[in-house]
């Protein structure tokens, strides 16, 4: 038996890092949303084999138990009492690495969707929602997606109404940001000056995409001060983009364009890619359901 599942990057609205805990976790305060870049994941049962997960298209990514998608069939044969483990996962990549897409995330979650159909097993969403933590921060929220609230260390979420139409052009510059190193900068710049989650989630009640493109906010744009990712921004805008915004802690960024200006978000996504970006048109993915 054959399966295939998707799995959707996100973009951040807006992230806030409001605190941090005793054990070092940073806590966020983040508007979440799911865009149609995704990588694909193809299920092959073979009764008796190993767990195996191999990665094509993307050489700098792990294969095997060091990956995400490996860890998370591991606790989902654990949770499932399942002893057949004889499944081949291959994961084709299409999400930028180092990005702040949550590609990784993505992958795990889609593994765990996938296990769930291709074992037929129906797992509590309390047990689903644990394994996903246990392997990464972002996982709770890949594993439905769509539009939402992410508290604590982005495990607290609360669904959210859905975007109006719109495009996102993604752009992936030619190098990544380490998080960790993303964080440490968190820690050594002043305190923000204001958060950006409340005015994004006033935009999104309002249903008003130009509000929703005056309120995106990321603080590790801020920390970072990146002046490629700040230039990237600045011609998303000129392209057109309502907003634009760096997601995650980088390197990628995102403009939020009206449907009526998608001739200049393809335009937009094309000059990009001639300079040596990756450059993607997304549209919005609402909650999946599973």
């Amino acid at each position: 038996m054959t399966l295939r599942e998707p799995a959707y990057a996100k973009v951040n609205l807006s992230l806030d890092v409001v605190g941090r805990r005793a054990d070092g976790y940073h806590l966020l305060s983040m508007v979440c949303q799911t865009v149609s870049l995704c990588d694909t994941l193809t299920f092959v049962r073979k009764p008796g084999a190993p767990l195996s997960v191999r990665v094509e298209q993307a050489p700098e990514i792990p294969s095997g138990p060091e990956n995400l998608v490996y860890r998370a069939a591991e606790r989902f044969f654990a949770a499932a009492g399942e002893d057949d483990r004889g499944v081949e996962i291959t994961i084709e990549k299409h999400i930028p690495a180092q990005a702040g897409l949550g590609g990784g995330s993505a992958d795990a979650a889609a593994a765990l969707r996938g296990l769930c159909r291709l074992y037929g097993k129906r797992l509590s969403k309390e047990t689903l929602d644990s394994i996903a933590l246990a392997v990464g921060a972002d996982v709770p929220f890949c594993l439905c997606g769509g539009t939402a609230l992410a508290e604590g260390i982005g495990e607290r979420l609360t669904p959210l109404k859905a975007l109006p139409r719109c495009l996102f052009v993604v752009v992936k510059p030619p190098f990544g940001v380490s998080t960790k190193e993303a964080y440490q900068k968190i820690d050594a710049a002043p305190a923000a000056a204001q958060p950006h989650t409340p005015g994004v989630l006033r935009a999104l009640q309002s249903g008003s995409l130009p509000a929703l493109g005056a309120q995106l906010g990321n603080r590790f744009s801020e920390a970072l001060s990146l002046p490629q990712v700040e230039a990237l921004c600045r011609r998303l805008r000129e392209a057109g983009a309502l907003g634009a915004c760096m997601t995650g802690s980088g390197s990628a960024v995102f403009g939020l364009f009206s449907p009526d200006n998608a001739e200049r978000a393809r335009a937009a996504a094309e000059v990009f890619s001639a300079k040596g970006c990756r450059a993607f048109v997304c549209t919005p993915v609402e909650r999946l359901s599973f």
